[in-house]
């Protein structure tokens, strides 16, 4: 049994075309299907549909978790830049290997652009040299 990856994700949201704007004009997703109760986009293999709902939460939750996009080196600077210009709202400064900005969506679903690779990751606590990692092949 494997699972090849994942397939796709989906944002619940309060305001479709505030969330349509922003996720293609701000993050330069590329749309590719709209209707009145949703949206598809493509970012590289995978696809984000925005799905209309009454039950959109209204801030962000407080746990941890997110979504972090894929951004090369060389566009890091002028993706935060485009983001931070957008008055993007911040939700947490970055203390981790490799270049990330951690910032919130219309509806408070917590997203990061991020600079590096899972090895990169593991490297970094490889280095600390602590023993209360288990690491595997």
């Amino acid at each position: 049994m494997n699972i090849n990856g994942i397939n796709h994700i989906t944002f619940s949201v309060s305001n479709l075309e505030r969330s349509f704007k922003f996720y293609q004009d701000i993050l330069g997703l590329t749309p590719k299907l709209k209707w009145d109760k949703g949206a598809y986009f493509l970012t590289g293999k995978l696809w984000l549909c925005l799905s209309l709902d009454d039950k959109t939460r209204v801030k962000a939750l407080e746990e941890y978790s997110h979504i972090a996009f894929d951004v090369s080196k060389e566009n890091f600077l002028d993706i935060s830049n485009h983001i931070i210009n957008s008055k993007v709202e911040i939700f947490k400064q970055n203390e981790s290997e490799g270049d990330s900005l951690y910032f919130l969506d219309p509806d408070g679903h917590k997203l990061e652009i991020h600079c590096g690779t899972l090895d990169d990751r593991i490297n970094s606590y490889k280095k600390l040299n602590e023993t209360n990692y288990e690491f595997f092949d």
